[in-house]
Formats: C-alpha cells, structure tokens, sequence
C-alpha cells in the first residue's frame, strides 16, 4: 500500500483547474479543429474515427472510476491495458472495453446482453453517453495519458477489478494486488 502511495504522491498529482487546465482545454479545441480540418479536406474517406481509442477508454475511465481521484482513474485504464497483453481478451481497447456476450434486439440490432460485459456501464441498460462534460473531459485527457505512457502501472498487472460494495464470483479464484480508493484489483 505505501508504495502505490509513493507512486502516486510523486507522479500522479492532479494539477489544479487553472492555466494548465485551460491550456490543455485550448490545445484539445484546437486540435479537434484542425482534425477536422484536414479530414474535410482529405480526399480520402477513413471508416474509423481517429481518436476512438482514447473515447472508448474515457468512455470506461468516466463510467468506472468517474467519482474517485486521479489514481482511481488512472489504475481502471491500466487494467484495460493489462487485459490487451493477457490472451484471454481482445488486443485493442475498445474490444476490452466493449467485449461482452451480445443478442439481436427486437429492431434486427446486435445488442449487449445485461450484465454480460466485462464493465458494467457497458450493458446495465442505462444511457452509455457522458453527462457530466467536465468529469468526461478529465477522463478523456487521463486517457490520453495513459495511452502515451505518462503513468507507470500502479494495479500491479491487475486484469480485474471490483468496487467494495460487491463480491463477484471470480474474486476468491485470483490474487488480490492493490485496492485503489473503491477498488480492489486482482490478477
């Protein structure tokens, strides 16, 4: 425990909503702006959407672990990581983060079956777009980050997780690593 609070302490300190907060908020207008800029005047149609890696993990980030500090945060991204390297599980993160057991619906649509995800947001037959635009915002930046590699893997390898509150089947079959504020991390 005292080494993921040292970890944290030194490498993981949430810088205070101000200049740099405003500067990152510019530079990712900007930038979203330019991109679609150059795709408006690109000749060339791309199916697939630049940044829909870093969504798909600001997308689990805000769901998962959207109330609790910078270190929570950052260690339910890790595990995503964790599970891209495992075999058992898909290797890119929107296929961790969307791997589930699916059904077609009533429309012709292939739909998540509940409580059949691997993340619970995913399939508890609530909404999956973000409401909070600040809480999104931060997790979309923590995403990035972590994808370019700016946080060091503070679950210990973890691959699973769950919140206090629960005690899920898997729990007693794998070795616990590290609890996180409301999580406890597994692998």
């Amino acid at each position: 425990m005292y080494v993921v609070q040292r970890i944290v302490q030194k490498s993981m300190h949430i810088q205070p909503v101000g200049i740099n907060m405003k500067m990152r908020y510019i530079s990712f207008c900007l930038g979203a702006f330019l991109g679609f800029l150059c795709g408006a005047m690109s000749m060339q149609v791309m199916a697939s959407d630049e940044n829909g890696e870093v969504v798909c993990l600001a997308k689990n980030i805000y769901f998962e672990a959207g109330n609790q500090p910078l270190a929570g945060k950052v260690a339910v991204a890790q595990v995503v990581f964790n599970r891209m390297e495992h075999s058992a599980y898909p290797k890119d993160i929107c296929g961790v983060v969307y791997d589930a057991k699916y059904r077609e619906n009533w429309k012709g649509n292939m739909v998540p079956i509940r409580n059949q995800c691997q993340f619970s947001w995913f399939c508890d037959g609530k909404s999956d777009e973000p409401l909070d635009t600040d809480t999104f915002f931060e997790s979309y930046l923590i995403a990035q980050d972590v994808i370019y590699g700016m946080y060091p893997d503070i679950t210990e390898g973890a691959t699973h997780y769950h919140n206090l509150w629960v005690e899920p089947y898997w729990a007693d079959t794998l070795n616990e690593t590290v609890q996180i504020t409301d999580h406890i991390f597994y692998k």
